[in-house]
């Protein structure tokens, strides 16, 4: 059962746009997709999201914690047989921890935390908190940006996880993403 939280092997190098909300992470994942002529995996947990709140105006439960995970990981591990050496993820299991912790009182589940921290990646860009905030149905908290990009960057930190602070705007971000990515492709 738990299989379906788990990633399958593969030899390309995966890299993981990790931050609070509204901090560029989409956008700069297709910028990568595009520069490097491969796939990204976007966050799962929007649609889902977006889904549940256009059908029944809620917002996301503990419950929907488990569900969300396996659709990440389910689209990472199909994308990453299309990917073309490189995988450019949106989001892991690891941003779904932090969220789940950060919105139900330091609460995650079991079987999410085990999944979050056994799955791994070869760079982590953590988005800094400098560009304009974006409202739509699913953002709530533009006013606890700093407080969740710390701990963001506490957590990439805990578990001892390889990462780039990202600043600027959306074309320094891409360069500094795009050199960092060179180096673990010429290795």
């Amino acid at each position: 059962m738990e299989e379906k939280y788990k990633q399958e092997p593969s030899d390309i190098i995966k890299v993981v746009m990790f931050g609070p909300e509204s901090t560029g992470k989409t956008t700069l994942s297709g910028q990568l997709a595009h520069y490097y002529n491969t796939v990204w995996t976007p966050e799962y947990a929007r649609e889902y999201l977006q889904d549940k709140w256009n059908e029944e105006k809620k917002t996301c439960e503990p419950k929907d914690l488990l569900p969300i995970a396996e659709g990440q990981i389910r689209l990472e591990n199909k994308l990453t047989k299309r990917a073309n050496k490189i995988l450019i993820c949106d989001t892991d299991l690891l941003e779904t921890k932090v969220y789940s912790e950060a919105y139900y009182i330091g609460y995650c589940d079991p079987v999410l935390e085990k999944h979050a921290l056994q799955n791994t990646y070869d760079l982590y860009f953590l988005t800094y908190i400098d560009i304009p905030w974006e409202e739509d149905d699913l953002r709530d908290k533009p006013l606890e940006r700093e407080r969740m990009f710390e701990y963001f960057k506490e957590t990439l930190e805990k578990y001892n996880r390889k990462y780039v602070l990202l600043k600027g705007d959306k074309n320094t971000r891409l360069k500094t993403a795009v050199e960092h990515i060179n180096k673990l492709l010429a290795k």
